[in-house]
């Protein structure tokens, strides 16, 4: 079995001691798991502190950046994790979300946490296969 560190500068850099993606597996059977991503630029590393919507597709773009980066796709998830602050927030997070995943929609959860890094809206978190 191969781990692997996944890293493009098509997402942001992590800030702190952890990789953007692993993935692990055998030559045609591999599978990616991300880290949470936040909304931050990664052509200049800038926090996008904006309202739910603006937050989740940038979020979504870095995911789906990562994603493409190890051959994987938003096509390929088969879970995320949804963290966000404001559960009342849910519905314009969930209406961004489902421009994503369209058809493909992968099992999902979601929670509300009482604080994200960069004090972040949301931050999602996926597994997938390449």
């Amino acid at each position: 079995m191969n781990k692997e560190h996944v890293y493009t500068k098509e997402a942001p850099e992590p800030i702190g001691p952890y990789s953007q993606a692993i993935s692990i597996g055998w030559d045609s059977q591999k599978m990616i798991y991300t880290s949470g991503q936040l909304a931050i630029d990664p052509a200049n590393g800038n926090f996008i502190d904006a309202d739910i919507k603006t937050q989740t597709t940038r979020v979504l773009e870095n995911l789906k950046a990562l994603l493409e980066s190890a051959g994987s796709g938003l096509n390929k998830v088969i879970k995320t994790t949804v963290f966000l602050r404001d559960m009342n927030e849910f519905a314009e997070m969930n209406e961004v979300y489902g421009t994503y995943f369209g058809e493909s929609k992968p099992a999902r959860s979601t929670v509300e946490v009482a604080r994200l890094p960069k004090d972040a809206r949301v931050e999602i978190e996926a597994i997938a296969y390449i």
